[in-house]
């Protein structure tokens, strides 16, 4: 049992080094380069006094340096920390500091937020520049390609499987979670991929080279294209980890801006087998895409493409019909949070799409608020917990992590969040989060955040936010908010103010005004009003 990702990644650079590993734009690496660059990462992080367990920002867009910089981190035995690239100075700094970050690798259009606040952030001994054209290299950081020149790939060394591997989601307090994982047991859970292609999930990963190689004779080696950001669980975990351990190779994109031309031209031109997405907020602008192409005579050519993956969001069924007239695949809608994934729906030509309905992964079960599991008929409500890979927890959280990860009966369960009603068949209808985040686009969006910047507007008394359907992107976002005695203001204004604290995509959509927002008298928030008045203003 000695699985470890960067382990599992040189094995494979040993067996197939001359195959694509690595696409982006006009660059391609080879598994031979991919390792190569790795590891003189590697070196540029050892020589700043990095070593076993450090932790590292990731601060990039999709790109081959993200995948780069992250296999180099975890060759000496370190940490990614993927930081969302909205971020804004205060919300990176918690992230970074959280996170006790000892190198950030950045993107040059983001040297100046860097330059903002990294005096705020003392445990950071390395600063590493990704140069995208557009801002000079900072002062005392370091050039990603010159460090790579510059230094000699890193030695191999020994790596233990619980090595920390960790990455950020939101959590209900509306503060950034590091989920915890063991690296060996996340890295084998990952080869899971083989059991589609026939296999049996590997014991070891000495068992990788006959794998791949059998696996490469078979025709069965993935391409997959990755619409979503890196930075999250699914573009990491299904865009890139999986088929990387197949000895498949990933293609990204840099573009700020879902594009579905750009994507649908990506999958032509490299001939993917997979695209993986979040949900309607991605598919609703393929499937127009795929529709004006044929209209205009100049349809995509899709014959290589056998699956579209998603996960995180809702995605519905009138889509998945739309995409399946334009060619016979498999859509795969995943169940699945940072903290444990818990099922899936297939959908293809011969099987009819169903929204929100999945079936269960072997040791998932639905429990009711007073402990009970619930069975197959039950018009009860209750809570997803999976059992399978169980994060180790939340990082410097021990209170949120046994709310989170509990025993049920000598079973150790992940329990997200997620509420589902289990149908007369064993599959489950999955209702939300019983929490009030808000999901837009596939951005976890926690209203306290929210409500305490639009609070900080001088005319503004009291607020509440919520999210209202919208058909493209899942939920918007609403502010319900009181202003003070007498004033008046312009609903811009607001969302300006607003806009200058927070990520693009927490600002609020909208700023309702109301004579009072309603609360508890203990002060609590009545988040069910704050939510039936914005559907009614905006619509539900």
């Amino acid at each position: 049992m000695n699985f470890h990702f960067a382990t599992a990644w040189e094995r494979i650079a040993d067996t197939i080094p001359d195959q694509p590993a690595l696409i982006c734009g006009n660059q391609t690496h080879s598994w031979r380069e991919y390792d190569d660059r790795a590891a003189r990462f590697a070196a540029v992080l050892e020589g700043a006094g990095l070593g076993a367990g450090a932790k590292v920002g990731i601060y990039l867009h999709n790109c081959n340096e993200y995948l780069e910089a992250q296999y180099g981190i975890f060759k000496i035995r370190g940490c990614p920390i993927n930081v969302n690239y909205r971020y804004k100075a205060d919300e990176l700094v918690y992230l970074l500091d959280n996170a006790d970050a000892e190198a950030v690798v950045y993107q040059a259009c983001y040297a100046m937020r860097i330059w903002e606040i990294r005096d705020r952030l003392p445990k950071v001994k390395l600063w590493v520049q990704v140069d995208d054209g557009t801002e000079a290299l900072l002062h005392d950081a370091v050039d990603f390609e010159r460090g790579l020149r510059g230094n000699p790939p890193a030695p191999r060394v020994e790596r233990a499987m619980d090595d920390l591997y960790m990455l950020y989601t939101g959590g209900t307090t509306g503060l950034p979670k590091g989920v915890m994982y063991n690296n060996g047991e996340f890295c084998m859970a990952m080869c899971m991929g083989y059991v589609a292609h026939g296999f049996d999930v590997p014991t070891s990963v000495d068992e990788l080279p006959d794998l791949v190689t059998r696996l490469a004779a078979a025709g069965g080696v993935p391409r997959s294209v990755v619409g979503c950001p890196l930075m999250h669980g699914t573009g990491m975990w299904l865009g890139t980890f999986i088929p990387l351990l197949l000895g498949g190779s990933v293609v990204t994109f840099s573009k700020l801006g879902f594009d579905p031309d750009l994507m649908w031209s990506l999958v032509e031109q490299h001939r993917a087998t997979s695209v993986v997405i979040v949900g309607d907020a991605f598919a609703r602008p393929m499937l127009e895409s795929l529709n004006a192409a044929r209209d205009a005579g100049h349809p995509f050519d899709l014959a290589s493409l056998t699956q579209i993956v998603s996960s995180g969001v809702m995605w519905s069924a009138e889509v998945k019909e739309g995409l399946l007239e334009h060619h016979d695949m498999e859509l795969v809608d995943t169940m699945g949070s940072t903290e444990g994934g818990m099922g899936s729906s297939v959908t293809s030509r011969d099987r009819s799409p169903r929204t929100a309905t999945f079936e269960l992964s072997e040791g998932v079960k639905v429990f009711a608020d007073d402990g009970r599991e619930l069975q197959p008929g039950d018009e009860a409500v209750g809570r997803v917990a999976s059992s399978g890979l169980v994060p180790i927890g939340y990082y410097k959280d021990p209170v949120k992590s046994a709310e989170t990860f509990r025993e049920i009966d000598g079973v150790r369960y992940s329990f997200p969040g997620d509420y589902a009603r289990v149908e007369a068949d064993g599959s489950i209808t999955l209702l939300g989060r019983g929490s009030v985040c808000i999901n837009t686009a596939g951005e976890k969006v926690f209203p306290e955040e929210v409500e305490e910047a639009v609070k900080r507007f001088e005319t503004v008394l009291d607020c509440l936010v919520v999210g209202v359907p919208d058909e493209r992107f899942g939920e918007r976002v609403v502010a319900v908010t009181s202003l003070r005695e007498s004033a008046q203001q312009a609903e811009h204004e607001v969302i300006e103010y607003a806009r200058q604290q927070l990520a693009g995509y927490k600002v609020p959509k909208h700023i309702l005004f109301v004579d009072e927002v309603r609360r508890a008298a203990n002060g609590k928030p009545d988040y069910k009003w704050a939510r039936r008045t914005a559907e009614a203003a905006y619509g539900a």
